[in-house]
C-alpha cells in the first residue's frame, strides 16, 4: 500500500499547490498581497536492507515572497513621495495666489504711484485726486484680498491635517487588532501570511501620512514609532496623536502623541516623511514666508506713503494725514507661550513699532531671555542670532524694527515670538476719499535768484519736515563749486561749502538750524554771485508770491517713490516681483524634491514587487506544472488499484 500512500500524499500535495498558484491569480491585484509559494519536503524514507525506500511528499508550509528590507526602503521611498509632493502642490497653490500681470497687486502699486503723475501735472484737477485716491483704495483692497485668500489657504491646510490626523489613528488601531490576530495565530506554527500582508499594508498606509519605523516583537507583533522613538503602536495598543497649537499661535501647529494622559510634542523635524510632516512644513514654513512678504510689502509702501503724504499740503493748506491706516501692532504680533508648562515667568513685556523700512526682513523672530536683561532673537527665516541687552539699549533695533521692552522684570527661559507682519496686510485700508485731502503741495520752495548768470537748474527739493522752519534759506555761490549758506550761526555766510552737482544739499548741515530740513539737488555750473533759495511755502502763497494751489511737489516726490531703493536695495514697485520670486524658488525647489523623491520610490517599489509581486505568465505555467502533477499523482493512485485488484484476484483462486 506505500504506492497508494505516495500518490494520495503527492495528490494532496499538488492540489495544495494548484490551490495556491490559483490564489495568486486571484489577488493579482490586491493591494499588499504577497505572492505565496509552496514549501514541499519529502517524507523520510523507510529503511530497509536494500536502502531507504521513499514515502513520499508533504507540505511543510506555505511562504510569502517578501523582503523585509525592500518593503522598508519602498515604505520610506514612498514616505518621503508623500511629503515632498503635498508640499509641492500647495506651494503651487501658494503661487496661484499671487497673480502677475496688469491684475496683480504690483499692477496696482504702480498704477497707484503713477497716478500721481496726473496730480503733478493738474493739482487742482479733483478729477485727477480722485482717480489717484481710487488708485489707492484698489491697492489696499487687493492687499486684503490676498490677505483672506492665504487665510483661505491656511484653512485648507487646517481641514487637511485634521483628516490626515484622523486616518493616522484608525490605521494605527488597525494595526494594533492585526497584532492581536497575528499574535493568536502564531500558535498554529505556521505564518498567518494574510494577516501580515495585511499588517505591512496597513503600515503602508500609515506611511503615507507620517514615517514610521517598525521593530518586531517575539510574539510576532510589531512596536510603530514616530519621531524618532515615540510609540505609536506597541502590541495591541495603540497612541492617538493629535494636532496642538505650536508657539506660533492659529497659523502654526505641531503634531502630539497622546499616552497615558500625557501629550508628547514631536519635532517636526523628526517626523521624517509622510504629508502630514509635509504639511505642517509648508503651514509652518512656507506660508509663513508668503504672509511675512505680503507683510512687509504692505506695511513697507503704506508707511512710506504715509511718511511722504505727512510732508506735503492739501488744498486747503493743511498738513497731510496718513493716506493708508497706519501700522498698528497688538498682542497678535507679540505671542507669549501658551502651553501651562512653558508659560513665563516673569513681569515684562515687548512691544513693537517702527525704525526704517528699508531693512524689513520678511521673517518672525523668537525672543529667549536668559536674565532680566539679556538674550538673544533668533530670526526664524534664516536662524541668524543676535545678541541683545536692554539694560544698555531698550529698544532693541533689529532689521528696521524698534523691540521695546516694558518696566517688569523679565525671568530667563521667558519667551517671546515677534510677528511683526503678520495682521498688516489684512487690515490695510484707505484713510480718506475727499480728493482736496489729497496732500500733493510741498511745505518748501526753491527759487533760482533773478540775477543768476550760470547754469544752475534745481532737480529736486524735498522736504524732511512739515512744517518747516519759516526762515527762509538762501545758498550764495562763490565760485563754481563753492557756496555760503545764510542759516549758518553764529556768523551767517562765514563758512564756504563745496558744491558738486548732483549731491543732494542737506538742510540740516551744518547743524545750527535743525528745523530748517529739506533736501536740495542742484544741476550745472554757477557763477560767483549766483543764489538760490528755499522758503516756506505757506509764507510765500501768503505773501502772494507763489500760489500754493498750484504747488505739486509733493506729488512728484510720492511719484518718484517708485525708483526708491525699499526691499533689500530693489525699487519700491520691485517688491511684489521680489516676492514672487522667492516663492518661485521655493516652487521649485519643492518641484525638483518631488520629481526626485517620485523617481527613488517608483524604482524602489518595482524591485519591491519584483520579489513580492505576482506574475500571470509564472503562474500559470506553474499551473500546468501542478497540474500535470496533480494528473500524475492520480495515475499513481490508479495503479495501485490495479495492483491492489490484481493481488485480490490472486488469493481468490
Amino acid at each position: 500500500m506505500s504506492i497508494l500512500n505516495i500518490g494520495t500524499q503527492a495528490l494532496q500535495a499538488n492540489q495544495v499547490a494548484l490551490q495556491t498558484a490559483g490564489n495568486n491569480i486571484a489577488n493579482v491585484n490586491t493591494a499588499g498581497y504577497s505572492r505565496q509559494t509552496v514549501v514541499f519536503q519529502t517524507v523520510e524514507g523507510q529503511f530497509t536492507g536494500g536502502g531507504y525506500i521513499g514515502k513520499g511528499v508533504s507540505v511543510e508550509t506555505i511562504k510569502r515572497n517578501f523582503s523585509e528590507f525592500l518593503t522598508r526602503q519602498s515604505t520610506m521611498a514612498s514616505s518621503t513621495q508623500s511629503a515632498d509632493t503635498v508640499r509641492a502642490d500647495y506651494i503651487k497653490q501658494l503661487e496661484g495666489l499671487f497673480n502677475g500681470g496688469a491684475s496683480g497687486l504690483g499692477a496696482s502699486i504702480s498704477d497707484m504711484l503713477n497716478a500721481f503723475s496726473d496730480v503733478a501735472s493738474a493739482p487742482t484737477d479733483l478729477t485727477a485726486r480722485t482717480v489717484a485716491l481710487t488708485r489707492v483704495d484698489e491697492t489696499a483692497a487687493r492687499m486684503r484680498s490676498a490677505s483672506q485668500r492665504l487665510d483661505d489657504l491656511q484653512t485648507g491646510v487646517s481641514q487637511e491635517l485634521s483628516q490626515r490626523v484622523t486616518s493616522i489613528n484608525s490605521l494605527a488601531q488597525s494595526i494594533a487588532d492585526v497584532n492581536t490576530q497575528i499574535s493568536r495565530a502564531n500558535g498554529s506554527g505556521q505564518p498567518p501570511n494574510d494577516l501580515l500582508d495585511r499588517r505591512d499594508q496597513l503600515v503602508r498606509n500609515l506611511n503615507q501620512y507620517v514615517q514610521t519605523t517598525s521593530i518586531p516583537a517575539t510574539d510576532g507583533t510589531v512596536g510603530i514609532f514616530i519621531g524618532g522613538s515615540q510609540a505609536l503602536v506597541l502590541g495591541s495598543t495603540a497612541s492617538p496623536v493629535s494636532l496642538v497649537q505650536d508657539f506660533g499661535g492659529l497659523t502654526s501647529n505641531k503634531l502630539a502623541l497622546n499616552r497615558n494622559g500625557q501629550q508628547i510634542l514631536l519635532d517636526e523635524n523628526t517626523l521624517g516623511g509622510g504629508e502630514v510632516p509635509g504639511l505642517l512644513r509648508f503651514q509652518n514654513t512656507d506660508l509663513v514666508e508668503g504672509r511675512n512678504l505680503l507683510g512687509r510689502l504692505t506695511m513697507s509702501v503704506s508707511t512710506e506713503m504715509n511718511t511722504q503724504h505727512a510732508l506735503g499740503l492739501d488744498l486747503n493748506g493743511n498738513v497731510g494725514g496718513n493716506i493708508f491706516s497706519p501700522t498698528t501692532f497688538s498682542n497678535q504680533n507679540v505671542l507669549t507661550p501658551t502651553a501651562p508648562s512653558t508659560l513665563n515667568v516673569g513681569a515684562t513685556g515687548l512691544s513693537l513699532s517702527i525704525n526704517d523700512p528699508t531693512k524689513f526682513t520678511a521673517s518672525d523672530y523668537a525672543v529667549n531671555f536668559t536674565s532680566a536683561t539679556t538674550g538673544s532673537i533668533t530670526r526664524k527665516s534664516d536662524g541668524v542670532v543676535t545678541a541683545f541687552d536692554f539694560a544698555v539699549t531698550n529698544p532693541v533695533v533689529l532689521d528696521g524694527i524698534n523691540i521695546t521692552k516694558s518696566a517688569g522684570v523679565a525671568a530667563a527661559g521667558d519667551r517671546f515670538l515677534l510677528k511683526p507682519f503678520s495682521t498688516s496686510a489684512s487690515t490695510i485700508q484707505r484713510q480718506f476719499s475727499t480728493p482736496s485731502a489729497l496732500a500733493v503741495a510741498s511745505p518748501i520752495v526753491g527759487q533760482m535768484g533773478p540775477a543768476n548768470t550760470g547754469s544752475l537748474q534745481q532737480t529736486s527739493l524735498l522736504a524732511r519736515s512739515n512744517p518747516p522752519a519759516l526762515a527762509p534759506v538762501t545758498l550764495t555761490f562763490t565760485g563754481s563749486n563753492t557756496f555760503t549758506r545764510s542759516d549758518e550761526l553764529p556768523v551767517p555766510n562765514a563758512t564756504t561749502f563745496v558744491y558738486t552737482p548732483g549731491t543732494p544739499i542737506e538742510g540740516t548741515t551744518p547743524p545750527t538750524n535743525p528745523l530748517s530740513q529739506w533736501s536740495l539737488t542742484l544741476q550745472g555750473s554757477p557763477k560767483a554771485g549766483d543764489t538760490v533759495t528755499v522758503s516756506n511755502s505757506k509764507v510765500l502763497a501768503a505773501a502772494g508770491t507763489i500760489n500754493l494751489k498750484l504747488n505739486a511737489g509733493n506729488a512728484n516726490a510720492m511719484m518718484n517713490l517708485r525708483d526708491m531703493p525699499l526691499f533689500d536695495g530693489a525699487a519700491l514697485t520691485d517688491g511684489y516681483a521680489g516676492l514672487i520670486a522667492q516663492i518661485g524658488i521655493r516652487g521649485q525647489s519643492a518641484n525638483y524634491a518631488a520629481d526626485t523623491s517620485t523617481n527613488i520610490a517608483a524604482n524602489l517599489e518595482k524591485a519591491r514587487t519584483g520579489v513580492s509581486g505576482v506574475n500571470l505568465d509564472e503562474e500559470a505555467a506553474k499551473l500546468l506544472q501542478f497540474q500535470q502533477a496533480y494528473q500524475a499523482s492520480a495515475k499513481m493512485i490508479q495503479i495501485s488499484q490495479n495492483i491492489f485488484d490484481t493481488l485480490i484476484q490472486g488469493l481468490s483462486r
